[in-house]
């Protein structure tokens, strides 16, 4: 039966379903010979979805030294956290033993306490890239090649400033595109090459300015249109025309850009909006789903089974709950960034299978409480155990968790190694330092920022002025900026203004944060409201305002026209 209870952090009500009290049971562990129940959890989705968050820091970075070699390194750990060990990732791999860092569990002291000891003495990877080459300045990226400031991307090849970005080349200021080539400030793109300001787009190219359309090629202006050619603001044009009016735009220049995006703005609030962007989904909701089924409350997932409450799903998520940036997941429970079978609790857990209350362990199994653990199995604490000593301590553990409130529940603010507003938290869910600290989270209070006193450089509205002027150029990288959002200093770097000169493209007046965060608030928030169709076309099968009713992520009081699924494909071109 359903069960209304209290979040014990925020005070709002909450459900927990039946579904979620079947799939508790399933998953409590069995240790010598007892099941180990685990309970409901006492906080309401967002409080524990917080909670998990906090412990992911995509996007900022920081100069700090080795621990290790007292290199100077470009690492996700602030300088200031000198409690925690970081080395250079290469030597990590190479010499980090996890296992000398092993010790016996005290049952006077309660677990989470002696977690944090062991989070404090195994060394850490500086960031959290795998196999790339010349991107140093870059963060959760793998077997990439030349990206600077790029986040969660790859593979990736001369990229800069992309962020949620898969099998992309030469491309830059993109957020959430896939399989993508030459493509400048698009989001929410597929199989789309050279184009630029593109939103929610598949296998379109040398497209300007269009918002949902499909098939498209030299198209400017337009929305909802498929595989179309030599369009402008929805209507057709002969190849010269096209290219002449094209040419009359001069998007080289950076105010013409501002004049066009204003419009572009315009005529997508005019457009019709499907009631949500998944595809190929049987019985599922949220948003951005591609081949799911069975998902309930789950966003920007791809090919999962049977989750719910599940945010960024890489692929393959099965039968998972309240989890965050995970792939190839079965079965797992309030974790975040995990890979395998039955994570429960724990932290970037690449391809392990059984672990409770685990960090930064790879390809292990059956470990309780452990840090940096490689191919290994039956650790506790980093200490190795029989399976029969395992099993028998584990469940001893489990025992004193119980009486001190800890088990069941995902490890608490206080011993993240991420202050609140520089982890995903923050970006989710924004808070005050006052109101981050309420929940027990850390707080930065350092700016590591970039800091300028001087004269700002003021780069010229037309990118053609740097084409044949290297004088120009050698002032422009010398230079500092101003944001003209948040007033930040920044540079351009030279692959910057490389592909803004090969691509015809303005040079940026907005600091890269400020270009992200925008493309980011082109997402949905992600909360599901009950609205109804506002299609009145004729020839839809209904007379006056569709009948039909749905979940959706646009709220009631937006501006938008939302239509359900069929509308939407009867009024699409």
């Amino acid at each position: 039966m359903a069960i209304t209870k209290e979040c014990r952090q925020c005070k709002s009500k909450y459900t927990i379903t039946d579904d979620d009290l079947v799939f508790l049971d399933k998953i409590s562990p069995e240790f010598a010979g007892k099941k180990y129940q685990i309970p409901p959890p006492t906080l309401c989705h967002e409080c524990r979805e917080t909670r998990r968050i906090n412990w992911r820091n995509d996007r900022n970075l920081y100069h700090r030294k080795s621990d290790l070699t007292g290199k100077e390194i470009v690492s996700i750990y602030s300088p200031d956290k000198t409690e925690y060990k970081v080395w250079e990732n290469e030597l990590w791999h190479k010499q980090m033993d996890p296992m000398k860092y092993g010790r016996e569990y005290d049952f006077s002291r309660p677990f989470f306490e002696q977690f944090d000891g062991l989070l404090q003495a195994v060394p850490r990877k500086a960031t959290g890239t795998i196999r790339n080459e010349n991107s140093d300045y870059s963060n959760q990226t793998w077997k990439s090649k030349n990206a600077y400031l790029c986040f969660n991307v790859g593979p990736a090849e001369d990229c800069y400033y992309c962020n949620e970005a898969w099998f992309i080349k030469d491309c830059m200021d993109c957020f959430y595109i896939k399989n993508c080539e030459l493509c400048y400030k698009c989001f929410h793109t597929t199989n789309c090459n050279n184009s630029q300001y593109l939103e929610k787009c598949d296998n379109c190219s040398e497209c300007y300015f269009c918002y949902d359309c499909i098939g498209c090629h030299n198209v400017v202006l337009s929305t909802g249109i498929r595989n179309k050619q030599y369009y402008i603001e929805n209507m057709p044009y002969e190849k010269n025309e096209w290219l002449k009016k094209v040419d009359e735009m001069g998007l080289s220049k950076r105010s013409n850009v501002k004049k066009i995006h204003e419009k572009f703005q315009k005529l997508k609030l005019e457009a019709i909006h499907k009631f949500n962007e998944n595809s190929k989904c049987e019985n599922s909701t949220g948003d951005y789903l591609v081949e799911c089924k069975d998902c309930k409350d789950c966003y920007f997932a791809h090919a999962s089974i049977g989750c719910s409450r599940v945010i960024n799903v890489d692929t393959n998520g099965k039968d998972c709950v309240d989890c965050d940036f995970i792939a190839d997941a079965e079965l797992s429970y309030e974790s975040t960034s995990v890979a395998g079978f039955a994570n429960h609790f724990c932290v970037w857990q690449t391809y392990c299978n059984n672990s409770l209350y685990c960090n930064f362990c790879e390809n292990s199994s059956d470990c309780f409480g452990c840090v940096g653990l490689n191919h290994k199995q039956y650790f506790i604490l980093n200490k190795q155990y029989s399976k029969e000593e395992y099993e028998n301590t584990v469940a001893k553990i489990i025992e004193r968790m119980i009486g001190d409130e800890e088990w069941g529940k995902f490890f608490p603010p206080q011993i993240c190694y991420f202050a609140y507003n520089e982890s995903v938290a923050q970006l989710y869910y924004p808070k005050t330092e006052e109101e981050a600290k309420k929940i027990g989270a850390k707080w930065l209070g350092i700016d590591y920022t970039m800091k300028f006193d001087g004269e700002y450089y003021e780069p010229d509205d037309d990118i053609g002025a740097y084409k044949n002027d290297e004088k120009k150029r050698e002032e422009l990288l010398a230079g500092v900026l101003k944001c003209e959002t948040n007033g930040r200093p920044f540079k351009i770097v030279p692959q910057e203004l490389a592909y803004c000169l090969k691509h015809n493209i303005p040079i940026a007046t907005v600091h890269p944060d400020e270009r992200y965060l925008e493309l980011y608030k082109l997402r949905n928030p992600r909360k599901l409201h009950h609205r109804q169709c506002v299609c009145e076309e004729s020839g839809h099968n209904h007379s006056g305002r569709c009948q039909n009713e749905f979940k959706t992520t646009y709220a009631p009081d937006r501006p938008e026209r939302v239509y359900c699924e069929d509308c939407y494909q009867k009024s699409v071109i």
